[in-house]
């Protein structure tokens, strides 16, 4: 069982300070190709840009220290819902400080979920964005306690056409890659960790599979401008192996953002999926 009183548990504000190599490691490590220049060439025409989703990398260290002292297995955490909401476009360079929060812990009988926030904010002390994680402790759940609010649906509708389809190739080497963003969790990388907690191999990273929906997105209905992005929301619904193809899908609801659903041959790997997208 999870103790519940880290229910409020705080730390920060901290720093984070990060330079262009960053920024393009994080691009690289959610498959960005050459064809996407702003966002791996630092001296790309217009400037570099910055993923939305890179904020999520900004809060790695700070998990750790929510859990630092704490009796925990790590390799039977699992991402479960991540949600980004973005106040300004991320700097391609500078400083951070980052604040965090446990702020529940709810009872899902399989597992318990632990949803902790992040605040990060520019170094001038204006709210840069509001980050939302959801982590699945397995084996920690039945304890008797609140089971959380129901997500919302977010369903696509029926029989409907999606207005993008976007297919990534992840490669053999992602979360190899990926981890160098600071998640070093060797589930994603040892075979032997991955069969403790119960995989037959090593599975992608939640927030990589976040990241290449988010570049879906970007590409998919914002031809690549970053700015127009304001949220994603996702739960987290299957798992994601290098060397699966990712297929991203988006439905535009009522003109102001979209719809969105990924899979894997195998089925749904992210659901109940929103991104609201500003005008052009």
């Amino acid at each position: 069982m999870i103790d519940l009183a880290l229910i409020g548990k705080k730390y920060g504000p901290v720093p984070f300070n990060y330079t262009w190599k960053d920024v393009v490691l994080y691009a690289l490590s959610i498959g960005a190709q050459t064809d996407e220049l702003q966002f791996i060439y630092e001296s790309a025409e217009g400037g570099l840009r910055v993923f939305p989703s890179f904020v999520t990398v900004m809060g790695t260290e700070v998990f750790a220290e929510l859990f630092k002292d704490v009796n925990v297995d790590f390799s039977r955490f699992i991402h479960g819902e991540e949600s980004v909401k973005l106040h300004r476009a991320i700097p391609p360079q500078g400083k951070t400080f980052v604040e965090a929060e446990i702020t529940n812990i709810y009872d899902k009988v399989k597992g318990a979920l632990i949803v902790w926030r992040l605040k990060v904010m520019t170094g001038t002390g204006d709210l840069l964005a509001e980050v939302e994680h959801g982590v699945f402790y397995v084996g920690a759940g039945g304890f008797g306690g609140d089971p959380g609010p129901k997500a919302e649906a977010f369903e696509p509708p029926e029989r409907a056409q999606p207005d993008f389809t976007l297919s990534y190739y992840i490669p053999e080497n992602q979360a190899a890659i990926y981890r160098l963003n600071g998640d070093l969790n060797p589930l994603h990388l040892d075979p032997r960790f991955a069969k403790m907690g119960g995989f037959t191999q090593p599975i992608l990273h939640g927030l990589c599979t976040y990241g290449y929906a988010t570049r879906a997105v970007l590409n998919g209905c914002c031809n690549g401008d970053a700015a127009r992005f304001r949220e994603f929301k996702a739960r987290f619904s299957g798992v994601v192996y290098p060397g699966d193809t990712l297929v991203t899908e988006g439905w535009e609801d009522k003109g102001s953002g979209y719809l969105v659903r990924c899979r894997t041959h195998r089925g749904i790997v992210l659901s109940h999926a929103y991104a609201g997208i500003g005008k052009p």
